[in-house]
């Protein structure tokens, strides 16, 4: 399998590689990097030690411009894209996965809208996503693993008179709310196995948010589950109906996937400064572990520069041509952010099992990105299965 792995740097990109600073220098991240400063430093420890989720951080970065990369103009965007999107998830990381995983999930829900054929949902909920009015999660994990024969669907829908009614339990969804909404996706009774994409509110009928079990990382993310009982999703609010399934999930699946690299680069990053901190006093013993920050640096420039790359062809069209690149880099970006924490955390030594001290949370999130869906054994599987000559399923 062509992957990289935790001993091999990601290589250098055609692009030159940029400096963390110079890279994320963007027009609309001056006000993003402010709102972070001032809703979501003060808070970091507060979101991972007492699961506080970070609603009022979330509500300024969208204030902020930090969600409008999602969005055409036309519904509230600001035009530039998916390398800002990443760019403004890097930045959050830099501090807080927790909360980059947040804007994760409000940018991918926007994004699900954007790239929809329903004109009426893209006015009615684009705008107040974009600004962070309204709060927005993605409940389409359980869909990539069912597509891709990974697990057993949760979900069952049936058609009925002027849209879907749906039954079933979603274990573990994010950013979540009385007042939210969050897309999902599920197969059809009746329509061999295509599916039907719909937007949830959170307060509709037959629908109920249950509390779930805590974690010891990303507990801040008001993860809850998902009971619907004969719950009616009428066809205004649905996303793509059976017969659009198979077109709409190729435009959806490349950004979804490959935003998550902004996770990464953020983590990566923070951990290269928690090394050079600690190299501070500790460089003439720190100089014998295995990973120095100057290479784990100069993976991260080029992953840096190959994400942004990816990201400027996603916002020109589909990206579906690059789904193998994009495994792949999400793959070494999920390898690196572990090995990078696992340095971190060898560099502090003792120190880095303080409660406050974040070189034990970057631990623990490094761990997040190489779980959350589509998982490091998911995308190695995927993976296999694209050079082995066999096409994915579904999503």
């Amino acid at each position: 399998m062509s992957t990289a792995t935790l001993d091999t740097p990601i290589p250098a990109h055609p692009c030159a590689a940029l400096p963390a600073a110079d890279a994320a220098s963007g027009d609309g991240l001056a006000a993003v990097r402010s709102a972070i400063a001032a809703h979501l430093v003060p808070k970091v420890v507060d979101v991972d030690l007492k699961a506080e989720y970070p609603e009022g951080f979330l509500r300024a970065l969208g204030q902020a411009g930090g969600f409008r990369g999602a969005v055409e103009p036309a519904y509230g965007g600001n035009g530039l894209g998916m390398k800002h999107v990443v760019q403004v998830m890097e930045e959050v990381a830099r501090e807080c996965l927790s909360s980059a995983f947040l804007v994760w999930c409000q940018t991918a829900c926007a994004r699900y809208i954007q790239l929809s054929g329903n004109d009426w949902l893209k006015k009615q909920f684009l705008p107040s996503i974009a600004a962070g009015e309204l709060l927005a999660g993605t409940g389409l994990s359980n869909t990539v693993k069912s597509c891709d024969t990974i697990e057993d669907y949760r979900l069952f829908a049936r058609r009925v008179e002027g849209g879907y009614v749906i039954n079933g339990v979603l274990p573990w969804v994010s950013n979540l709310g009385p007042s939210h909404v969050f897309t999902t996706g599920c197969p059809v009774v009746g329509e061999d196995g295509k599916l039907v994409f719909v937007l949830v509110d959170c307060a509709q009928a037959g629908f109920k948010l249950v509390d779930c079990a805590h974690f010891v990382g990303l507990d801040g993310t008001r993860t809850l589950a998902c009971h619907f009982k004969e719950s009616f999703v009428p066809d205004s609010m649905v996303l793509a109906h059976p017969s659009e399934s198979e077109a709409y999930v190729k435009r959806i699946k490349p950004a979804m996937i490959h935003a998550q690299m902004g996770m990464g680069l953020g983590l990566i990053d923070a951990c290269c400064k928690l090394m050079h901190q600690s190299n501070r006093t500790l460089a003439h013993v720190n100089q014998y572990l295995d990973d120095q920050v100057e290479t784990i640096e100069a993976a991260l420039d080029g992953a840096r520069a190959a994400v942004y790359e990816i990201a400027d062809e996603l916002s020109e069209g589909a990206g579906s041509e690059r789904t193998l690149d994009i495994l792949k880099l999400r793959l070494a970006g999920g390898e690196l952010s572990l090995r990078a924490a696992n340095a971190a955390m060898l560099h502090q030594g003792a120190k880095g099992y303080l409660v406050r001290n974040p070189a034990q949370r970057r631990l623990r999130e490094a761990y997040f990105i190489a779980i959350v869906t589509p998982a490091t054994k998911h995308l190695r599987r995927e993976i296999a299965r694209i050079e082995g000559g066999h096409a994915c399923s579904g999503m």
